[in-house]
């Protein structure tokens, strides 16, 4: 959907307009009071009525905050594609100018659809107007900036919907090379004799039972003048069968959501070096296929990651984290100095019953690091909260016989034992600076919620733009 702004004195007739509805008393002053009367049209977020007759979709809403606003024109929108006509305008009020953002990426969020595999495709060309008075240079770069976030996120959607047999490792790397090649991105590539070669056993061994080769992938983005130095790294299962660890099978359903978190590093480096943001950024991908074979690791295998330490598998679908471990020792091994270190998975089913499915759990060690991060995550409009890790629960994941297990050996606190995991391959002097994302929960649900469509969400793209945005603000 094409969205564009105009001026008021440029106006041209439209098929639609929409209009937004805060109160009862806004009702009252419009001339088509007694048709939403009739149709018992509420005041509330989520709710809309199309009149064809004044040419009009009305769609309420709640609070003037980015929530409310971006879920009622994605509701608008909805009804407008549901239609024949081709434009639409919406004229800006003083409260709408402020909120701006809300309504670009609520439009553009809510327009998405995935047809990818659908015999019958939406072929329709539709045009949305905000109609203001006069030229506004900050609503045209709100514009562009909220466009370019929007569509990366739609991207990602695009790719943790496809199934996997049309994406694997490989098809993982083709897409970084691309955006390598169209942004001037620095590129590297490292498949299987790499990891053996570099001792990334932890990696290796998730995916040697697939016929895909594993690739961790490394792309760099480095301005010439660069205020700060931020790692992101992104768990990248393309499939997870479960392994050896077999899931049942209604839980295997959707897994290819389990790339949500490399999908999310990759489309996020992408926008801040569209926008030519002034923080040099890594990307670390560990694009992995977890299945089974007679080449499967196994429960009970012990595995040596990157930096030496041991781990004890005793469920072959905690693989995940393994496949991390070794990319956040890799980071820290080749990137130097760095600043912050930002992980991306979708890690537990453990996040998801204890947070629900729209929110993302936030770990790390720097209280004050993840209160930035939450921040970040909210203004962003992306839902977040805090996991804090503890000492008790660190026992959880000792190993007998290794230096740490892969799973804890208790079904409570699944989603902090996960993050107290990865924090083994943190390395000391680096301990403040990282902050884990478990994103499981908003990645994928299967029903529409807001503004998002039924499964991928794109979720990690805006909070990681949203924090390096942050740390230019601050300098």
């Amino acid at each position: 959907m094409k969205i564009n702004i105009l001026e008021l004195s440029k106006n041209k007739d439209f098929d639609l307009e929409i209009v937004f509805l805060n109160s009862l008393e806004e009702i009252s002053s419009i001339k088509d009071k007694e048709s939403l009367e009739q149709l018992d049209f509420k005041v509330k977020d989520e709710i809309s009525a199309i009149l064809v007759e004044s040419k009009k979709i009305y769609v309420g809403f709640e609070e003037y905050n980015y929530d409310s606003l971006a879920i009622a024109i994605a509701t608008a929108v909805k009804k407008f594609k549901t239609t024949k006509f081709k434009n639409a305008k919406i004229v800006l009020t003083n409260e709408l100018e402020e909120n701006f953002k809300a309504l670009v990426e609520g439009a553009i969020l809510g327009s998405y659809s995935f047809e990818t595999y659908k015999s019958e495709k939406d072929s329709k060309k539709q045009e949305l107007s905000f109609i203001v008075e006069d030229k506004k240079p900050l609503l045209n770069t709100i514009l562009k900036e909220s466009t370019t976030i929007s569509k990366a996120v739609n991207v990602a959607r695009d790719m943790v919907n496809t199934s996997p047999a049309d994406f694997y490792p490989e098809i993982f790397v083709k897409e970084a090379q691309k955006i390598a090649k169209d942004l001037e991105l620095e590129c590297e590539i490292f498949g299987e004799k790499y990891l053996e070669k570099n001792k990334m056993m932890a990696m290796h061994s998730v995916g040697r039972a697939s016929i895909h080769e594993s690739h961790l992938i490394h792309l760099k983005y480095k301005p010439k003048k660069s205020l700060k130095k931020v790692v992101l790294v992104g768990k990248g299962l393309t499939y997870d069968s479960g392994g050896l660890s077999l899931k049942p099978s209604d839980f295997m359903v959707t897994m290819k959501a389990d790339k949500s978190g490399a999908v999310a590093v990759l489309n996020s480096i992408k926008v801040i070096a569209e926008l030519k943001l002034p923080i040099e950024v890594h990307a670390i991908i560990g694009a992995v296929e977890n299945m089974i074979g007679g080449n499967a690791y196994k429960p009970d295998d012990i595995l040596r990651a990157k930096n030496g330490k041991t781990i004890e598998v005793r469920n072959t679908d905690a693989e995940g984290r393994l496949v991390l471990a070794d990319c956040l020792c890799y980071a820290q091994d080749e990137i130097k100095n760095i600043d912050y270190i930002l992980d991306f998975a979708t890690l537990t089913g453990a996040c998801v019953v204890g947070l629900g499915e729209y929110t993302t759990g936030i770990m790390g060690n720097n209280e004050s690091l993840k209160q930035q991060a939450l921040e970040s995550c909210q203004s962003s409009g992306e839902y977040a909260t805090k996991l804090d890790f503890n000492r008790y629960l660190k026992k959880c994941i000792k190993s007998e016989i290794a230096d740490v297990c892969n799973i804890s050996n208790t079904r409570y606190g699944g989603a902090i034992t996960a993050g107290m995991f990865l924090d083994n391959f943190i390395y000391e002097e680096n301990k403040d600076k990282w902050i884990h994302f478990d994103i499981a929960g908003p990645a994928f649900v299967e029903k529409a919620w807001g503004y998002n469509p039924y499964g991928a969400s794109g979720t990690g793209v805006r909070l990681a733009v949203k924090f390096v945005q942050d740390l230019v603000k601050r300098g």
